[in-house]
């Protein structure tokens, strides 16, 4: 998706001056698609010029409303027809999890902790503006309303399985890898200092009430979030 394709969506649906695009990405794109000021009129000026959009309307204090051209709208149908949607190819959050062996097991576990955390507050925030939204009537309201249901489960999704995957560090699984990984190291070298647990981590998973033998992290992050 680029921001091109966003400005032509919101156009299609009503004429629009700069100001209220911005109130739109602010209010409902920000999560999908954000952007700046300076790159919203930056990109009205770069679609003016290219014939796909054009100034409808003129009014006060230089205000300008902008509307969506035959062209533009078949650069849209193409894009939103033709173009294969492209998903994120990096992230930068799963990848540390492929690594957190390299920390003791609590340090990993409040990691994980903190990822669950992040996507309840990151809920919260997308279940507040589903129930501040007007959702009725306009048709952009009725998919973006479908989009916003993307953001509620993801952020669910991932809230559910960072619990999961913090009990799963104190599994038996788990434990039987680490005397493996202990073992092996033993015979290859000289045995290893004790694990050492850092301050930050120790506080982390005090703050969550949670201990390796009994995972609370998410009736904890549920309180956190009341």
């Amino acid at each position: 998706m680029s921001l091109r394709h966003a400005v032509l969506g919101l156009l299609a649906a009503s004429p629009a001056s700069g100001y209220d695009l911005m109130k739109t990405f602010d209010l409902s794109l920000a999560h999908v698609w954000p952007a700046t000021q300076s790159q919203v009129y930056g990109e009205l000026n770069k679609l003016t010029a290219a014939d796909l959009i054009e100034v409808a309307s003129h009014g006060p204090r230089g205000r300008k409303e902008y509307a969506i051209t035959k062209a533009g709208l078949a650069e849209l149908h193409h894009w939103l027809t033709e173009v294969e949607p492209v998903g994120p190819q990096r992230h930068d959050g799963l990848l540390r999890v492929f690594f957190l062996g390299a920390l003791t097991p609590l340090e990993a576990r409040t990691y994980l902790l903190q990822q669950a955390e992040r996507s309840a507050r990151a809920h919260a925030d997308y279940r507040a503006l589903a129930d501040a939204g007007d959702w009725e009537g306009e048709t952009l309201a009725v998919y973006g309303r479908i989009a916003l249901e993307f953001g509620l489960r993801q952020t669910a999704m991932v809230e559910e399985w960072a619990n999961w995957a913090a009990a799963e560090i104190t599994s038996d699984q788990a434990r039987r890898s680490r005397e493996a990984a202990g073992a092996t190291a033993g015979e290859q070298g000289p045995e290893h200092e004790p694990e050492q647990v850092s301050e930050q981590a120790q506080a982390r998973i005090q703050e969550y009430g949670t201990e390796l033998d009994q995972p609370r992290g998410r009736e904890q992050a549920r309180k956190r979030q009341q």
